[in-house]
């Protein structure tokens, strides 16, 4: 062997080690990723989190697609958001039966997408494997309010932040010249940016970040056949809200305005405190079940600093890619390898600022509806879009915590380290509050299963009873027992499904249920001569007749 042959043969046994170190944030990332999907599995497995009438209201649709009874484009009693998630389950209740667990299996899908690509594009944009293997670890965890929006089937929330990170993926590829299946990825992309037009107006600001990175860096290119590509993708994307929009003269914005709380009164301290101060901490992950502690909030404090500093940070990069982009390309004594480099540099930092804009975008619209004022812990949701950011929101923090250069540097690292460890620890905290309160809904989920059974066996197939009520009784109930909407007054309710009002009218012998210790019971409890009582755990069945 001669002494050449015998070096590289050093060298690589040496190198055999790194390559193995390298190759394990990966393998970490992979069991995040893993970890994250099973305990939102064991979750779902423990009727955690808890369903409701409009997650049973999606179900109903599901049920009836699966029946090939109906094929609604809008969630049932409203002209607006799409009804993908039934549509997804659809055929899992032809398979298998409607269950809640059917209905949300689909969407367990959707975050394993969701934070498979969210390391993905953290991967793209920094080159840093622990920081991707950062952003997976911290999207693993699950408070009450991620789980709801991630696995409950109730419209949108579920497959927006898969979508919409999925657009920057593919706009990060596109923009940055990336040469397989391009036309391919031109037409994916304008398919998702035309569905999440149908299915949640929520995630918008996001499809415009990514579509403005496209056209910063393709024009030329979209002129093209690219161009018609993504156009036709929409079209085929956005056709369910197209073709009812010009069947029904509707227009779903308007019903977005209306829903979104335009021109309700709410004082702008408290959409402020709404959406500033709870929000973040809420809508993020690092909050108690349906509220928020003192301490938590600090997340809230810390976040428009984060999106400062990446801003800035995405600003520097952008200039010094373009500044690299004026030096000689290839052909003219330049290295084609270091001139793509400049490109996915330019690409990613423009990208990131995107992601940002976005962020604060999403934000400032939550701000002026004044939902954010008038229910601030539940209208939290409307600010899940922003975990789409966080793959360019923690780059900053993680930077300086790497770093290791003198003594302002080291006190940077120290308050970088001690940032990182606070957030994962109080996205544990928050974690570790919804696994303590699975017991709660698997109880609460086998009274309601006992009501059911209760109402089969009393020969009961038409109730009244409240919004919150109904629709998760018909939908137990795999649509045996019909049930009507009636406010506490015992007036006519909000029914999401017409028929079944319909139905339950023309019934000769109608029964009311009611939950324990509710206003609608209270009232029901005043017609003792009229109404013969049952009493179940957690709840009341008020039957016709003494």
């Amino acid at each position: 062997m001669t002494t050449g042959v015998r070096e590289e043969h050093r060298a690589a046994l040496r190198a055999l080690p790194r390559a193995r170190w390298s190759r394990l944030p990966d393998a970490l990332a992979l069991l995040a990723i893993l970890a994250g999907v099973a305990y939102r599995l064991g979750l779902l497995l423990h009727a955690t989190p808890p369903t409701n009438s409009d997650e049973a209201t999606m179900g109903l649709a599901a049920l009836h697609i699966a029946q090939g009874r109906e094929f609604p484009v809008w969630f049932y009693g409203q002209a607006y958001m799409g009804t993908l998630e039934a549509y997804l389950a659809a055929p899992l209740f032809a398979l298998a039966g409607p269950s809640t667990l059917a209905l949300r299996l689909p969407t367990l899908a959707l975050y394993a997408v969701f934070v498979l690509l969210a390391w993905r594009l953290a991967l793209r944009l920094t080159r840093d494997r622990g920081y991707a293997l950062l952003v997976a670890a911290l999207l693993a965890f699950g408070s009450d309010r991620i789980v709801k929006n991630q696995l409950i089937a109730g419209g949108g929330y579920p497959e927006m932040n898969a979508a919409g990170v999925a657009l920057a993926v593919l706009a990060y590829d596109l923009a940055a010249g990336r040469p397989r299946r391009r036309l391919s990825r031109w037409a994916a992309w304008g398919f998702l940016a035309g569905l999440m037009v149908w299915v949640d107006p929520l995630v918008l600001p996001y499809v415009g970040a990514a579509g403005a990175v496209l056209v910063a860096f393709r024009w030329r290119e979209l002129r093209g056949r690219a161009g018609a590509l993504l156009g036709l993708g929409a079209l085929v994307g956005a056709a369910p809200l197209l073709v009812d929009s010009l069947v029904s003269g509707r227009s779903p914005l308007a019903a977005v305005l209306a829903a979104g709380g335009a021109g309700q009164p709410a004082a702008w301290a408290e959409r402020l405190h709404g959406a500033l101060v709870l929000g973040p901490a809420l809508g993020m992950g690092f909050c108690s079940p349906s509220r928020c502690a003192g301490w938590q909030l600090w997340w809230s404090a810390a976040l428009p600093l984060l999106l400062l500093a990446a801003a800035v940070t995405a600003w520097r990069r952008l200039r010094a890619s373009a500044g690299h982009g004026h030096r000689p390309a290839a052909g003219n004594g330049g290295d084609p390898r270091s001139g793509a480099a400049v490109a996915d540099r330019r690409v990613g930092a423009a990208l990131a600022l995107a992601l940002i804009g976005a962020a604060v975008l999403t934000l400032a619209v939550y701000v002026v509806s004044s939902a954010s004022g008038r229910t601030p812990i539940e209208s939290s949701r409307y600010l899940s879009c922003l975990l789409i950011s966080v793959p360019v929101l923690l780059w900053p923090v993680w930077d300086a915590a790497r770093r290791r250069s003198g003594r302002a540097g080291s006190a940077r690292r120290v308050a970088a380290v001690g940032l990182l460890a606070a957030m994962l620890g109080t996205a544990a905290v928050a974690t570790g509050g919804a696994v303590a309160a699975a017991p709660a809904h698997r109880a609460a989920e086998a009274r309601h299963a006992h009501l059911v059974r209760t109402l089969r066996a009393l020969d009961v197939r038409h109730v009244y009873g409240g919004y919150w009520t109904c629709n998760r009784l018909t939908f137990a109930s795999r649509d045996d027992v019909l049930c009507a909407v009636v406010d506490d007054d015992l007036s006519p309710g909000h029914d999401r499904y017409r028929p079944n009002r319909l139905a339950v009218d023309a019934a000769p012998r109608v029964a009311w249920v009611a939950p324990e210790g509710s206003p609608l019971a209270t009232r029901l409890d005043a017609h003792p001569d009229e109404l013969t009582l049952h009493k179940l755990p957690g709840w009341r069945i008020y039957l016709p007749g003494p």
